[in-house]
């Protein structure tokens, strides 16, 4: 998942991208996030995101009122995925948005 982000090759990268790409990370640009919507009428959903890992840290935060009323928690992190536990309910609009650290 990107989102107009280049990756640098450090073999052949001009002092020009490593500014760009510096500067975007000093504006707060890391290219580490994004949504997921709960699963309706089940306890996990499955994320599949290629920059989690084992070690990673992931944060998210609610961006719809019945999102906002659960209360999910993050139950496996995986090569590329993590999996989300939460109440077993046929709503379907319990988005969020988040953030892979490391």
């Amino acid at each position: 998942m990107t989102i107009g982000y280049n990756r640098l090759n450090p073999a052949v990268a001009t002092p020009r991208e490593v500014a760009s790409a510096v500067n975007l990370l000093i504006d707060g640009k890391s290219n580490n996030r994004g949504t997921f919507t709960l699963a309706a009428n089940a306890t996990t959903t499955t994320v599949t995101d290629l920059r989690a890992g084992s070690d990673s840290v992931i944060l998210f935060t609610p961006m719809t009122a019945t999102a906002a009323a659960e209360n999910p928690f993050v139950s496996a992190r995986n090569k590329q995925s993590f999996v989300v536990t939460h109440a077993n309910d046929s709503t379907t609009d319990r988005t969020f948005i988040y953030v892979v650290i490391g």
